[in-house]
């Protein structure tokens, strides 16, 4: 996979929602589940795109909240939005992170070396950065497709 057709791939959803990501139930590869929307005068109705991150072998996942944020942020009526949308504190119960500041693309690095000469295949690093998580992916390939209705649970409007 070339890494300017990547890199455009990842721009589509910048400041969009992440839904859910982790690995497939078979384990080896990484999906990114984004809910799109569009300015509603274009008539392009919202939906959900999966990102599957083909043949993953390392992904890091790590907070992006502040620790004064987090501090605040443990009561479990945060979890739900019903409960917790009039606490101070981080609203986990939202269900999405905004995409922003975005995805990007990172430099070949030593890791992404070794794993294309042990197996025979391009590898690339990803970083995805949400309001609240820092997901780093190194994969082989990227596949775009829509997300079938009941796939994915959707953020509340």
């Amino acid at each position: 996979m070339d890494a300017a057709v990547l890199e455009q791939m990842l721009d589509e959803i910048f400041d969009h929602a992440v839904v859910h990501h982790g690995y497939t139930s078979y384990m080896r590869d990484y999906e990114v589940i984004v809910y799109v929307t569009a300015d509603p005068r274009t008539d392009v109705a919202p939906g959900c795109l999966r990102y599957l991150f083909r043949c993953c072998v390392e992904a890091r996942c790590e907070s992006s909240v502040l620790p004064e944020t987090w501090r605040v942020s443990l009561n479990d009526r945060l979890i739900d939005h019903e409960t917790g949308v009039d606490l101070d504190g981080y609203v986990w119960g939202l269900k999405w992170h905004s995409l922003y500041p975005g995805a990007k693309v990172l430099p070949e690095s030593e890791a992404t070396r070794r794993w294309a000469q042990a197996l025979g295949i391009d590898f690339h690093e990803v970083r995805i950065e949400t309001n609240a998580h820092r997901i780093t992916l190194l994969f082989s390939d990227l596949q775009v497709s829509e997300v079938p209705d009941g796939y994915a649970s959707f953020p509340t409007e």
